[in-house]
Order: C-alpha cells, then structure tokens, then sequence
C-alpha cells in the first residue's frame, strides 16, 4: 500500500482510505459482524487511515470501530482515525427543531466528547468539519480548534464539502494549518477540478480526499444527471481501458482519481472484503495522461476546448 503525508501535518496515510459510513448496515448481528469483518480487513490489507463522522449509522458506525479497537491489540497506535461533525438532524434536540449545520463552539466541543466515547479512544487525528454552516463563526470555531488540540484530544483539523473561498475564510483565523478537504470527486461530480477545490489544495499543502469516488461507475451517483446515452459512451470507455489495462471499470476509476497531481485520497466506503482487497490493484496500474483524457471526453460527450 503507497503512503503519502496528510496535507502540513507528520501524519502518513494508506493512500487508499477506508469509509465507515456502512459498517453497521441495518444494525443486525449480521450487518455488524460484516462490517468488523471489513474494518480487520482493511487494516489487515495495508489502510492505515479510516473515515468516520458521528452521524453515520446515528453513531453506531463510530461504536462498532471502536469495539473492533479493543479486540485488537495496537492497532489504535498504527492508524489515522478521522471524524467529522456539525450536522445536527431533525428534532435535535427538540421535537421541532430542523435539520441544520451547527459549527457553535460548544457544539464541535460537545460532539467530539461524544466521537471519542463511542470510539473508545482518547483522541481523534484528524477532525473535520462535516458540511458547511452557513452562520458560522470562524472566531467561534478557531476557538474550538484551540481548545481541542490544547486537551490532546484532537491533533489536527480539516473540512469537507467546502469551497476555496471558506477554506481560505476558515485558515485565515484560524492558528493551525487545515490540512484536508473531503469532496465529493467522481465520474459524475467532477466540481473540484472545476472550482478551484483542488488547486487550493495544491497551493496550500491540503490533503484531497474523494468521497463516493464509484459514483457513476458501481452504483448511481448522486443527483444522477447522465442521460442512458452518457451513461452508454461512458461505460464503452471504460470497458476498453478495463480490457487494456486488464482490470476491472472500478479499479480504472480509482486509476483516474490517483492520477490528479492534487494526490487525491480516494475514500474505500465497500463492506465486500475482496473488493477491499481488490482495490489495491489501482496502485499499480501506469496510468497514462492520453487515457485520463479520454475518459474525460466520454464523460463529457466532447474533447476538450
């Protein structure tokens, strides 16, 4: 497994990382023993760095990791945990409050205490900011930072969904670096090469990382905009560098992602332990500018300008 460093920080991740948002399942004896399964494969397989928010599976997901902690000796010492917060649902805490991002210093300071616990560790590695709140404030939220990184329980900061623009509102107050920015980045959402997402990332030392990086390709991606004629061309393409590089449409994805100067971080979120191990194969694969280029022109339905 390749290993990079994480944005401006001393923390060297699997280049692959391992999404828990699906280990519970349906939170049957089954479903869980499944997603242990898969979290001790994917560290077995080489990921070193793991993906956990404190809504997924209503804080099950972060439970269950953290049962799969204490029935392995070491392992919390030999790997990167990241946890995001401030999505607040419906109903939280009264019945008719909405659903709403919460970036309040106390918030982020109360949600951690709650990751940690469930995750039955002490300290987070990387905390990031779940989607962005529309009223928060940065003074408010370089608080927070100060105080959890002084408590030893979080090392280091970052965000997801964000645009340039808060990135660069958010690190101008605040006193550590933001060392990552988790987007959305696939064959059907290809924003963050449009945006300026990541050539921020680029120019300022900030870890890409992919979320729902199969969208499009294993199963729909969201807000599916493809017509049956798009998804058609798309798939031909795929099937003929599949069958020049000898490998599986997936895997060339992954292949496509990794290939961005920017060193995207592709998210792993299957629970299937082959396709875990599978996904390795996109390490290997000599990946060439003229097939990147290719796929992008399927995706489009045109060459470049």
């Amino acid at each position: 497994m390749e290993s990079l460093q994480i944005g401006k920080s001393n923390l060297k991740s699997s280049r692959l990382v391992y999404g828990c948002m699906r280990i519970v399942g349906d939170n049957s004896d089954e479903s869980r023993r499944k997603g242990k399964e898969a979290v001790r494969t994917a560290y077995e397989t080489g990921f070193t760095h793991f993906d956990q928010a404190d809504i997924y599976g209503g804080g099950k997901c972060e439970e269950l990791f953290g049962e799969v902690l204490s029935e392995i000796p070491g392992m919390r010492d030999k790997i990167i945990i990241t946890s995001k917060c401030g999505i607040r649902g419906k109903g939280d805490p009264n019945p008719d409050d909405p659903a709403r991002y919460d970036f309040s210093e106390q918030y982020i300071l109360s949600s951690v205490d709650g990751i940690l616990k469930r995750l039955n560790t002490d300290y987070l590695d990387i905390l990031l900011l779940h989607r962005p709140d529309y009223l928060f404030r940065v003074e408010e939220v370089a608080n927070a930072f100060e105080t959890l990184h002084e408590s030893g329980k979080v090392r280091y900061f970052g965000v997801s969904n964000f645009r340039p623009s808060q990135v660069s509102l958010l690190q101008k107050y605040c006193p550590m670096s933001i060392i990552a920015n988790q987007v959305e980045i696939n064959i059907h959402n290809i924003n963050a090469l449009l945006d300026g997402t990541l050539d921020q990332c680029q120019e300022m030392g900030i870890a890409s990382q992919a979320w729902c990086p199969l969208g499009g390709v294993v199963y729909p991606a969201w807000g599916n905009t493809f017509t049956p004629d798009d998804e058609k061309r798309i798939k031909a393409e795929f099937d003929r560098q599949s069958a020049k590089y000898q490998t599986e449409n997936w895997i060339i994805m992954l292949a496509w992602l990794l290939k961005h100067p920017a060193h995207i971080f592709p998210i792993i979120g299957t629970t299937n332990s082959s396709r875990i191990r599978a996904s390795l194969k996109a390490l290997e694969i000599d990946y060439s500018r003229e097939d990147w280029y290719r796929l992008l022109e399927a995706r489009n339905g045109q060459p470049v300008p």
